[in-house]
């Protein structure tokens, strides 16, 4: 296959172009900086790899490089819990989903010959937050601030299908692997000063990078699979569940919580993400015949931490 990938350099997009690339896959890197990309993605591990200028809310010549290509990933959009959500910063998060994909959708429904798949990202933020509730793809959006961005991402990559391309949209729940939220999670740990965030009790339905990669190419490989996937592993945890699994690989306590202020003082409105969570399953994903490699927690933590 020959695909296109926007957020290819991010914690995801990274792992997904050195699967395609592995796999002998054709790779169109669409990057905002195109010299950061190529250091990325060197030409002499990425043989099979071409590295394109973007501007992702932007029409231009980028849109070309979609023609001909089997297939369209998008990834893109700028790190929601990284920075407090001032009014700039929630505006840059729905920009930077929401142009990304109109523009994205508009090369594909202008391309001859069009992608014949395109597998656009959403998040689990689509539903809202709960500490009762249980959530599938069936469910209906929140109505929170990031029910209304995921809402208005999955819509504008709606007219892709009207086009007739199949669309996949991707929930992504928090991604762990060696890097992203786990990354902040560790230090405090290794330190015997590891602990829950806010009261504990709250979800987090997490899931192993490896197997969003993997549904992702599953869900480009495989006709059959549109519409909405929750990637999410089938057993998501209590926050106090994860601390004490991440406590025993680590072989360190997990008796010291976080509390809830010192998160928001840090990421402000951000801080909900982990404060409130949700329980979210995979629900289609598992009705399309995707099997998890990483089931469980301790699985997935203990194949991470491996070398740590």
């Amino acid at each position: 296959m020959k695909v296109a990938i926007a957020g290819a350099t991010g914690f995801v997009g990274s792992r997904l172009v050195e699967k395609l690339q592995a796999a002998g896959h054709q790779v169109v890197v669409l990057s905002r900086d195109a010299a950061k990309a190529s250091r990325v993605f060197p030409a002499s591990a990425y043989p099979n790899l071409e590295v394109v200028a973007y501007t992702p809310a932007e029409s231009g010549d980028w849109q070309k490089s979609l023609a001909g290509c089997d297939a369209v990933v998008n990834l893109a959009g700028v790190p929601i819990a990284e920075e407090r959500w001032t009014e700039a910063r929630q505006q840059a998060i729905l920009d930077s989903r929401t142009l990304t994909t109109a523009k994205l959708v508009e090369a594909i429904v202008n391309a001859n010959p069009k992608p014949s798949v395109f597998v656009s990202a959403s998040a689990i933020g689509y539903y809202g937050t709960s500490e009762t509730a249980e959530f599938d793809e069936t469910s209906p959006a929140g109505n929170d601030f990031l029910a209304a961005v995921c809402k208005d991402w999955e819509a504008a990559a709606q007219p892709a299908k009207n086009a007739g391309t199949r669309l996949a949209i991707v929930r992504l729940g928090i991604v762990l692997g060696m890097g992203g939220a786990l990354a902040k999670m560790l230090p405090p740990f290794k330190l015997f000063a590891g602990g829950p965030l806010g009261t504990g009790k709250q979800w987090f339905s997490w899931v192993h990078r490896e197997d969003v990669v993997d549904l992702i190419l599953y869900a480009l490989q495989n006709s059959q699979v549109e519409g909405v996937l929750n990637a999410t592993a089938p057993n998501p945890v209590r926050m106090n569940e994860l601390c004490q699994t991440l406590g025993e690989v680590l072989k360190r306590p997990s008796w010291l919580p976080v509390p809830g202020f010192a998160l928001e003082m840090l990421l402000g409105d951000g801080a909900k993400l982990v404060l409130e969570g949700q329980k979210v399953l995979p629900k289609q994903t598992l009705a399309s015949g995707f099997q998890y490699q990483y089931p469980t927690l301790k699985l997935a933590l203990e194949d991470i931490l491996s070398g740590s």
